[in-house]
């Protein structure tokens, strides 16, 4: 099933305006169980002070964050792009997480923010993509089924948010 996305590029400011959306979001991932970096329990106010970083991150530059709102204005999503890199690596970009509501999943809304994403990566003249996503996740085949090739896997990478120990899936994508 496809949904209509209306996606949004947003400025720190409007990250700061949309704080608990942005944090619903994260904590639906994460309280169902996706390894996006945090633990269980999760508290709301973990979620609202990653966001205030990525905020403060894309005023300085550094990074891109793109959401998507569902039909009724809700945040059903969100992806990062970080483009600071090394000096020797300009024309390459970081895709980080990618968040999806439960209520917003098997609509498209992932798909769609990836092509955007991809989109606002060629136009800042980014021609390699890299990401990372737990081995053996749905998130692994669904980047698989986005034209993404996997370099291979790292034992042991992370926990899950149960605490479980995870492996990482590498991938990349030339654009």
């Amino acid at each position: 099933m496809t949904t209509s996305h209306s996606l949004l590029l947003l400025s720190g400011a409007e990250i700061r305006d949309r704080l608990d959306p942005l944090a619903a979001v994260l904590a639906d991932c994460v309280n169902g169980g996706a390894s996006v970096s945090f633990m269980l329990p999760f508290h709301p106010d973990t979620a609202r002070a990653f966001w205030l970083d990525v905020a403060d991150s894309v005023d300085a530059g550094e990074r891109l964050l793109l959401v998507a709102e569902d039909g009724d204005g809700l945040i059903s999503g969100a992806v990062q792009l970080i483009t600071a890199m090394p000096e020797n690596q300009p024309h390459r970009g970081e895709v980080a997480k990618l968040l999806v509501h439960s209520r917003g999943r098997r609509q498209g809304t992932a798909r769609a923010l990836m092509a955007a994403l991809e989109q606002l990566a060629r136009e800042r003249e980014k021609s390699v993509l890299v990401l990372d996503t737990a081995t053996g996740s749905g998130a692994e085949i669904f980047y698989q089924r986005c034209g993404w090739q996997k370099v291979g896997e790292i034992p042991r990478f992370a926990l899950m948010p149960d605490g479980e120990m995870s492996a990482t899936s590498v991938f990349y994508k030339l654009l």
